[in-house]
């Protein structure tokens, strides 16, 4: 068994990028240059997570669509550019994949999949993702309760004041990739299902 190694107190995103770790299976993302733990999901976040990336990745495919779904991509919001990292649980882009990268470009859609012990974590994502110009959609889908929260950014660019929700029966349009997703297919194999 490894030893765990003392965290660095602050990192820039390159650091980040070139540290090997703390010597244990945690996960980490950057946040104003602090490392932040990412807790483990439950097997309901999980489940709505490889959903969401079968249901997007199937519609691309069939759309012949040059963009891709991508699961945990690292992202570099514009706030603070040198000392973030973050990573939600869904990304697609349209950018075509460059050898060694390590972050998406230019995503176009964005998605975390919220549980009740990253609440605060994943709204403070939302805000640092609303800064990226590419970004069409931005979405949180609950992993406790059947529901879903769209933000999708208006004329002029401009961000809408409050999210559009989504509920039992409802179906989620992605404009960012022109799929409409009924809820039933997010939390299918879950105990939210039915």
């Amino acid at each position: 068994m490894t030893a765990a190694r003392k965290l660095p107190p602050l990192m820039t995103v390159d650091d980040f990028l070139a540290w090997e770790g703390d010597g244990t299976p945690t996960r980490y993302e950057l946040v104003d240059g602090v490392l932040r733990a990412m807790a483990p999901g439950s097997l309901a976040h999980g489940v709505i997570q490889a959903k969401l990336i079968i249901n997007i990745g199937n519609h691309l495919r069939a759309q012949q669509a040059p963009c891709v779904v991508v699961t945990t991509p690292g992202i570099r919001p514009l706030v603070r550019a040198d000392w973030n990292f973050r990573i939600p649980d869904v990304g697609v882009t349209c950018t075509p994949d460059r050898a060694g990268d390590r972050m998406m470009s230019d995503p176009v859609l964005l998605i975390e999949v919220l549980s009740p012990s990253n609440e605060q974590d994943t709204y403070e994502n939302i805000r640092a993702y609303a800064t990226l110009p590419t970004i069409v959609d931005l979405v949180v889908v609950h992993s406790t309760r059947t529901k879903v929260e769209l933000l999708r950014k208006g004329e002029g660019h401009v961000w809408p004041a409050n999210p559009t929700m989504f509920g039992v029966g409802e179906a989620v349009e992605l404009a960012s990739v022109g799929l409409t997703l009924p809820l039933t297919e997010i939390y299918m194999g879950t105990h939210l299902a039915g």
